[in-house]
């Protein structure tokens, strides 16, 4: 367990243990085709190619491709689509933003010396968005197998009873805050759960570790609303040199942004035989911050004037990462039976206002490894491949000696693989007129390829060269199912979520 801290209207604590798992450990390892909409229209199989702000974030050796100084700066409209089955229920919902993702210049430094091999030396400095989090969505129906009140009676099981419920005269927000300080987050779902007549202790005494659930067996009608924003963007420092007139070398130090907040609401309603709690809506908020480093590696080949390779390494990512999170639950009964003849009403509205700051921990998330080929048609056209392998069982939470992380990174190593990602993409012009396409396809980094699935994607894309000034746009969009388990213990039944990302990406770059 690790000490956090916990801040309080009016004091402050200290908390023990933390709330990431391998899904949070996923989102930050995972990258997205975003940049230029040159870029975006190749679909990202840009690494034998270079000569696009972009396509430095892929090989860093690529800024050495353009013959003079280059700045380019994109906008990106963002549609997000999501059909999702939970049970008997199906819902969907979109959404649609408008956000810069790319902006970026490379400043070209030609060697005067006529004899050296050394032809140019290249400097650059880019921001290219990885990441984009914003996605809603609902999800309702009927479950059959289990109840939110599974999810507290897990947190509950073997704890005391003296360590999850308030003393007298004190407050909820006083008894969340000091559980969590001396016990950790688990006791602090237990005591929601105590606090709100879900959990019945099978003896009123402070030595007690067995509770039972006062929702009954049955049908549960649970609606579920996930929503979230942020981002994942990396800042890059890059330096290239072309050597000879056949190659290039390349080296990016790169700088990752993390912002992130999520909240979920779920509200479950039941009126099975028994129950003494019949509706609970139960809340939770996260917000990560963080920041990383990495270095890529590359370089670009000319075996012929037409045929081009390419070879990429980037290094794991090290992020230093802070999380802050708060929660609520309100419960309410209505067996029918009235206060005078007898009923029982439980009602209960618990929210501590307390914000659980935790302490800071480190990801590193996985390296990987790029091998490209490109063939040129003159000044007609161009194809161009990218292959990228990726093992994401090595995504690990630091300091490894942890017992909650190394619980964490034994769950990523077991249900985590290698995965490789394919990019094709194509270019054909016409006097001043591009044509462009591409097509991509994720694997899946789990195992057992349902939790996550494949992604698929297209891209269609048309620019205009008006000499000095370019402007391109393109149109790319990408589908990927998933299977989102709604809570990691009780009720850890799961969402089938059907994504589909549209983009319209406007790109306007100049020679300098």
């Amino acid at each position: 367990m690790k000490k956090g801290i916990l801040l309080c209207i009016g004091f402050m604590s200290m908390s023990l243990t933390y709330a990431q798992d391998i899904t949070d450990a996923l989102r930050y390892a995972k990258d997205d085709v975003q940049g230029t909409a040159r870029y975006r229209a190749l679909s990202g199989a840009f690494g034998a190619l270079g000569g696009d702000m972009s396509a430095i974030t892929i090989n860093p050796a690529g800024s050495s491709v353009f013959n003079d100084s280059h700045l380019s700066i994109s906008l990106s409209n963002q549609n997000n689509k999501t059909d999702t089955r939970y049970f008997n229920g199906k819902n969907n919902d979109s959404e649609s933003n408008v956000d810069l993702n790319q902006i970026g210049a490379a400043f070209i430094f030609n060697n005067g010396n006529a004899n050296s091999n050394w032809k140019k030396f290249t400097l650059g400095v880019t921001y290219n968005k990885i990441e984009d989090y914003n996605t809603d969505w609902f999800a309702q129906g009927t479950n059959n197998n289990n109840s939110i009140g599974d999810y507290f009676l897990k947190n509950a099981d073997g704890l005391r009873l003296d360590r999850i419920s308030r003393f007298e005269g004190e407050s909820y927000g006083e008894a969340y805050s000091d559980i969590g300080f001396t016990y950790g987050d688990q006791n602090q779902q237990a005591f929601l759960g105590y606090e709100s007549y879900i959990l019945e202790p099978d003896a009123n005494t402070d030595d007690n570790t067995f509770y039972t659930s006062n929702i009954a067996e049955g049908e549960y009608n649970q609606e579920y609303t996930y929503a979230a924003t942020g981002y994942n963007g990396k800042f890059t420092i890059n330096a290239s040199t072309q050597y000879g007139e056949q190659l290039y070398l390349g080296l990016n130090l790169n700088t990752h942004f993390i912002n992130y907040e999520r909240s979920t609401y779920l509200f479950e309603a039941n009126d099975n035989a028994g129950s003494l709690i019949n509706e609970v809506g139960f809340q939770n908020n996260l917000k990560t911050i963080g920041s990383g480093i990495s270095l890529q590696l590359g370089g670009i080949f000319k075996v012929t004037d037409q045929f081009r390779v390419g070879l990429s390494y980037d290094t794991p990512t090290w992020y230093t990462i802070e999380d802050e999170t708060s929660q609520s639950i309100r419960t309410s009964s209505y067996d029918g039976i009235a206060l005078e003849d007898g009923g029982i009403f439980y009602n209960a509205n618990i929210n501590p206002r307390v914000l659980n700051v935790y302490e800071q921990y480190h990801l590193k998330t996985p390296g990987k490894l790029t091998g490209s080929l490109a063939y040129i048609f003159g000044t007609r056209g161009l194809l161009s491949f990218d292959y990228s392998v990726k093992d994401y069982s090595n995504t690990k939470f630091k300091p490894e000696s942890d017992i909650d992380f190394a619980y964490q990174n034994n769950i990523i190593n077991d249900r985590l693989t290698t995965a490789a990602t394919y990019k094709i993409g194509g270019e054909y012009k016409i006097k001043q007129f591009s044509l462009r396409g591409g097509y991509r396809l994720e694997e899946s980094p789990y195992k057992d390829e349902e939790t996550v699935g494949d992604l698929t994607g297209y891209s269609l894309g048309l620019g205009y060269n008006f000499g000095k000034l370019k402007l391109d746009v393109t149109f790319d969009q990408w589908q990927r199912e998933t299977n989102y388990q709604l809570y990691q213990v009780g009720l850890t039944d799961a969402a089938n979520l059907d994504s589909k990302n549209a983009n319209v990406t406007m790109s306007v770059s100049f020679n300098l």
